[in-house]
C-alpha cells in the first residue's frame, strides 16, 4: 500500500504546472497550452485578463466581456509584468503570472491598489493580429 501512495504523488508531483522564473523576477506558469506562433515584441494581441490579489481578490477582469483589450507587446501599453508575460505566448493559452510590486506599476491601474502589492495576472491570449 505504501508503495502505491508513493507512485501517486510521484505521478501527481510530475503532473504539476511547472513555474518558470525569469530573471526580472516574473513568475509564471501555464494554465492551458495554446496553439500557432508564439507573440513576440511588436506583435499586437487580443488578451483576457483578471488581475487579483494573491489572496484571490479581484481588482480587475474582462473575461466575462466579449471585448478583449488590444495590446501592443514592447510598446508600454500594459504593465511591464503583462508586456514580459505575453512574450512567447500562443493563441489560446492561458497564463498565471505572480507579479512583483515592481513589475507592476502603473498610474492608476489597477486603481486602489498598494504599490507594494504582489499581484496575480491570469491572461489568455485570444489572437494574434496579423501584419
Amino acid at each position: 500500500m505504501k508503495a502505491l501512495v508513493f507512485i501517486a504523488i510521484i505521478f501527481l508531483v510530475g503532473c504539476a504546472p511547472k513555474i518558470v522564473s525569469t530573471p526580472s523576477g516574473l513568475q509564471y506558469r501555464i494554465v492551458q497550452k495554446g496553439s500557432g506562433a508564439a507573440a513576440k515584441a511588436g506583435d499586437e494581441v487580443f488578451i483576457y485578463e483578471t488581475t487579483s490579489y494573491r489572496n484571490g481578490t479581484v481588482l480587475y477582469s474582462n473575461y466575462d466581456s466579449t471585448s478583449p483589450v488590444r495590446v501592443l507587446i514592447g510598446g508600454n501599453q500594459a504593465t511591464q509584468a503583462v508586456d514580459e508575460g505575453l512574450r512567447g505566448m500562443r493563441e489560446g493559452e492561458i497564463r498565471e503570472l505572480t507579479c512583483p510590486p515592481y513589475l507592476v506599476k502603473r498610474k492608476g491601474y489597477p486603481p486602489n491598489v498598494s504599490p507594494d502589492s504582489t499581484l496575480v495576472i491570469k491572461i489568455r491570449l485570444d489572437r494574434i493580429v496579423a501584419k
